[in-house]
């Protein structure tokens, strides 16, 4: 798995970008720049965020992809004005969307995709997900559902006045402000979670303590129980030495007032 690992993200890198704009988005360049250098993630796609107006045809509904046209594609901010210079292109059924940061990102092991979606998650971006194919290949969704998306002509004809396309316009740059606040969030996020996993790595094992066995704890306390009964003994012992030296003298008699004294003694 390893090895296949290393060559997905080799062909994945090496790979013509087949997007409609063929580059990675100024505005996240940093982060898949930052994903593409560590050892267990690369990117296989993304973008920034984008407002986009695309004009289908009505009668290509299974395959609106191959018939419809890009009328307008920011990935900043856009003006009443450019909404309407594009909706004045229009021959079917346009349609203005938001669509919020989206990133993939392929995963060495189940860890590494784990944490990536914690970052995700606590960035903002809660429709993060992950999913382990047949092959193995473990990806990472980082997405959300902070999107927009209104239909605003109907084979060519504007169906909403110009007030509603001034409202659409500043709901589309707020929603991109904030889209654009999640993804500084998810690059300090992801920044802070990989070094604080790299650190934990390196640190050396601390030294535990050796565990005391139940068996070597009794042991302990039987010799202390010795010890103490030992120095009962030794005081006994010494009480009796001095006790023999009161019974007797050199002249062998005894008087009464020695007995009574060794008497007191054993008392």
């Amino acid at each position: 798995m390893e090895k296949n690992f290393s060559q997905w993200k080799k062909q994945c890198l090496n790979k013509l970008d087949l997007s409609l704009k063929g580059s990675v988005d100024q505005d996240i360049a940093h982060i898949v720049s930052l994903l593409n250098s560590c050892d267990e993630f690369f990117t296989t796609s993304s973008c920034s965020g984008r407002i986009t107006i695309i004009d289908t045809v009505p009668d290509s509904a299974g395959v609106q992809k191959q018939n419809c046209a890009w009328l307008f594609v920011s990935h900043t901010k856009c003006t009443p004005d450019d909404l309407m210079a594009s909706l004045d292109k229009s021959a079917g059924d346009a349609v203005l969307k938001f669509e919020p940061f989206v990133l993939h990102v392929q995963c060495r092991r189940l860890e590494d995709a784990q944490l990536m979606h914690s970052v995700a998650v606590e960035s903002g971006f809660r429709n993060s997900g992950l999913t382990v194919g047949k092959t193995g290949k473990i990806i990472t969704a980082v997405r959300c559902t902070h999107g927009l998306e209104v239909p605003l002509t109907l084979k060519g004809e504007l169906l909403v006045s110009r007030q509603y396309i001034d409202f659409l316009s500043q709901l589309a740059n707020t929603k991109m402000e904030e889209n654009f606040r999640r993804i500084d969030r998810f690059y300090q996020n992801l920044q802070s979670s990989l070094a604080s996993r790299s650190l934990h790595r390196h640190e050396p094992p601390q030294a535990q303590e050796p565990e005391v066995s139940p068996h070597s704890q009794a042991a302990a306390e039987g010799d202390s129980g010795d010890l103490e009964t030992r120095s009962v003994y030794r005081r006994r012992r010494k009480q009796r030495q001095q006790t023999d030296g009161c019974h007797g003298d050199s002249g062998g008699s005894t008087s009464l007032s020695e007995l009574d004294d060794c008497l007191d003694l054993f008392a």
